[in-house]
C-alpha cells in the first residue's frame, strides 16, 4: 500500500469522529444580545445584536422577532465565521420564543445557513432556560423569562410547553416602564394561566416556585414584587443572562450522540456489542 495514502486514511479516520463530536454551536439570538457557545470551548461569546451594513446600526431582531434575516446572517458570520473549522459543517442548536415560534424558526434557519450547518435544531427558550438551570423537568415548571424587549411566562410539563403568554415589555423599557409595570404584566399573565387551567399543573408549578431568567432576574425590585404579588416563591436562575444558551449547549452535547445526527443506530438491548445501561 502507498504509505502516503495509508497515512491519509488514518488521518481522515481520526479527524471525522473528532469533528462530529466537537463541531457545533448553541445560539441564543435575543433582541439586545446574541450569545453563542462553541463545542470544545469553555467561554460564551456575547455581543450586541446589531449589524453595521452602512453608516448606521441595524437591529435585526426586535421584540423577539427576526425582522432582518440578512442582517442576522451578517451578524452570525461576523461573530462565528472565523471561529468554525472551514472543512466541517457544524451542528447548530437555536433557542426560539415559544409564541410566534414558527416564523422565528423559519427566519432563524435561513440566517444560520451562513454557517453552512449540517443540521439545525431548535428548542423553546423556556425549555432551554430550565435545562441551563438544571431544573427538574419531571414536575410541572413555570418559567418567567424577562428579556430586554420581551417577557414570556411558560408552563412546562415533562419538559413540553403546555401554556404560554408574552408581553412586548422588557428591561430595555425600564426608563419608560418602571419595574412595577413589568411585574404587573407578569402577574396578569400568570393569573390568566391559573384561571384557564382546568388541571392543577399551573398551581402546582407556582407553589413549587417559578424560575426567573433573563435580565429581569437581576432586578431585586422585580423579584420582590413578583414574590409578593404571586404569593409564591421565585427562584432566580444562576447567571440568568446565559441560562438559555447554556441549556442549548446541553442539548447540543446530547444531540451529537443521537442516531439521527450520527447515523449510527445502537444495537438492541441484549445484543453482545451493546454497552450495558448505566445505573
Amino acid at each position: 500500500m502507498n504509505p502516503a495514502r495509508s497515512s491519509l486514511a488514518v488521518s481522515r479516520h481520526r479527524y471525522r469522529p473528532a469533528c462530529r463530536q466537537c463541531c457545533g454551536v448553541a445560539l441564543d439570538m435575543g433582541s439586545a444580545r446574541t450569545r453563542a457557545w462553541l463545542a470544545g470551548r469553555r467561554t460564551i461569546v456575547d455581543v450586541p445584536t446589531v449589524t453595521f451594513p452602512g453608516s448606521g446600526a441595524v437591529y435585526p431582531i426586535r421584540r423577539g422577532a427576526i425582522v432582518d434575516t440578512a442582517g442576522a446572517a451578517r451578524l452570525l458570520d461576523r461573530l462565528l465565521g472565523h471561529r468554525l473549522p472551514r472543512l466541517v459543517r457544524p451542528l447548530v442548536v437555536v433557542t426560539t420564543p415559544v409564541l410566534d415560534g414558527i416564523a422565528y424558526r423559519a427566519a432563524a434557519r435561513a440566517a444560520v445557513e451562513v454557517l453552512r450547518p449540517r443540521s439545525v435544531l431548535t428548542v423553546p427558550s423556556a425549555r432551554a432556560v430550565a435545562l441551563g438551570a438544571e431544573a427538574d423537568l419531571t414536575r410541572p415548571l413555570l418559567v418567567v423569562d424577562v428579556g430586554a424587549h420581551l417577557t414570556e411566562v411558560v408552563l412546562l410539563s415533562e419538559g413540553a410547553v403546555v401554556d404560554a403568554h408574552r408581553t412586548p415589555l422588557g428591561t430595555s423599557d425600564l426608563d419608560s416602564a418602571p419595574p412595577a409595570e413589568i411585574s404587573e404584566a407578569v402577574v396578569a399573565m400568570v393569573t390568566a394561566m391559573v384561571r384557564q387551567d382546568r388541571t392543577s399543573l399551573t398551581r402546582d408549578a407556582l407553589d413549587r416556585g417559578a424560575l426567573l431568567a433573563g435580565g429581569g432576574a437581576l432586578w431585586p425590585e422585580i423579584t420582590h414584587r413578583l414574590t409578593d404579588r404571586l404569593h409564591a416563591p421565585l427562584r432566580p436562575v444562576p447567571a440568568p443572562h446565559t441560562a438559555a444558551v447554556r441549556g442549548a449547549a446541553r442539548l447540543l452535547k446530547a444531540a451529537h450522540t443521537h442516531p439521527a445526527v450520527t447515523g449510527v443506530v445502537p444495537p438492541p438491548a441484549g445484543h453482545p456489542h451493546r454497552s450495558p445501561d448505566p445505573t
